[in-house]
């Protein structure tokens, strides 16, 4: 029996505002995958990831996700079902304490049969929250404050994490931490990742299969097995 993905973007055409940045973009993610998706800045990265999430409009294509179409569905529709965006700006509420952030995530009706054990897989990743969970998250630094947003993510039982710039800013050190943290989820909570880099090491690594998107559209596609640091670097310029 073939297996299913549990993403298949195909054909997408997304817009920021009237600008058209996203053109025929096809991707697929298969269940516990980890994809990364390459490209420069400008070239409509974040936008895909907000276009499948359904918080950019579409002007074509289909986005089907555990074997429904979701083309039409809200942002809401979308989290509910398991398809869960982590945006590059973190969009944490900074006046509210890391245990109130984290308990956010934990919105829909999935996730709230399943607080604590959520609760304790991400201060298993990230131990750094834990010791800080009463404080504001206004205090924590760079790295933390990234490590909540992944964090607060994981709390919604999310089926595939869109992760869009997890190192971005982070010292060598952080990064190596996050894209362990990233794996670990992969392997330990059964959850599909397409996250966003520009950093080419971390994810090369990890990754089962990469894209590269220049200009709005897919160029290259390969397993990662194929393909180097080298060809991906030269293919960016």
């Amino acid at each position: 029996m073939t297996e299913q993905p549990i993403l298949e973007v195909n054909k997408l055409d997304g817009y920021y505002g009237d600008l058209q940045v996203i053109r025929e973009v096809s991707l697929n993610v298969m269940e516990r995958d980890v994809v990364a998706l390459f490209g420069p800045n400008g070239h409509g990265k974040s936008t895909l990831l907000k276009s499948i999430c359904g918080l950019h409009p579409i002007g074509g294509g289909s986005i089907r996700f555990l074997g429904e179409d979701v083309t039409r569905h809200t942002v809401e529709q979308r989290v509910e079902r398991g398809l869960v965006y982590i945006p590059e700006d973190k969009n944490l509420f900074l006046d509210m304490s890391v245990r109130e952030n984290l308990l956010l995530g934990a919105f829909n009706r999935r996730a709230r049969k399943n607080i604590d054990r959520s609760l304790q897989f991400v201060f298993s990743l990230f131990p750094k929250l834990e010791e800080r969970q009463s404080q504001p998250a206004l205090t924590l630094s760079g790295g933390e404050a990234r490590m909540l947003a992944i964090g607060r993510g994981m709390m919604s039982q999310a089926s595939l994490l869109m992760i869009d710039e997890p190192s971005i800013g982070l010292s060598p050190l952080l990064k190596k931490m996050v894209f362990k943290a990233i794996e670990q989820i992969r392997n330990t909570a059964r959850t599909s990742i397409l996250v966003v880099e520009q950093e080419v090491d971390y994810p090369l690594k990890l990754a089962n299969r990469i894209y590269l998107l220049s200009k709005g559209r897919i160029v290259l596609e390969k397993k990662t097995g194929e393909i180097d640091k080298a060809r991906i670097e030269k293919a960016y310029f």
